[in-house]
């Protein structure tokens, strides 16, 4: 049997942060797919609303460990840079960062008319848009998972 000492628990404090904060970037994006709708009533709006801030947040706080992660602790740039599965993930990170876009632009407008109590109207062309949107960035999601998995194996390096 063997214990923690302090230098395991600190190594290994960025890579708890950044499982985390990427679970939680998942969870919100599956709840934001699942919850939002051409009716959205009050209550749903606030939800997403939320949602989509833990997701920005998380989405901030996977940047900052995963880099911390990269260059200070783990395997090392090298193996990271040298990892196809890693390019793909971090550049599928990016394009679902850019997709997550309008519809947090269109969340946060919603304010004016929650903060009334009252529940966003939603267009129809807006919610088929979005709602491709948020298709894509589980899909991009799902991607990401499969190459981290990849990338965590060493596989094409």
């Amino acid at each position: 049997c063997t214990r923690l000492n302090s230098i395991t628990v600190l190594h290994s404090a960025p890579a708890t942060a950044h499982f985390i904060a990427a679970f939680a970037i998942v969870f919100s994006v599956l709840f934001e797919w699942t919850t939002y709708n051409k009716n959205i009533t009050l209550a749903e709006a606030k939800r997403i609303q939320g949602a989509d801030i833990m997701y920005g947040i998380s989405a901030v706080i996977v940047l900052i460990f995963g880099f911390m992660r990269l260059l200070y602790f783990e395997k090392g740039s090298e193996f990271y840079f040298s990892s196809p599965f890693y390019k793909i993930k971090l550049y599928t990170f990016l394009v679902v960062g850019i997709l997550s876009i309008y519809p947090t632009i269109k969340f946060i407008k919603w304010r004016k008319e929650t903060k009334l109590d009252v529940a966003p109207a939603v267009k129809e062309d807006e919610y088929h848009i979005i709602k491709w949107i948020l298709r894509f960035e589980v899909i991009g999601l799902l991607i990401i998972l499969l190459a981290a998995s990849l990338m965590a194996k060493g596989i094409g390096n």
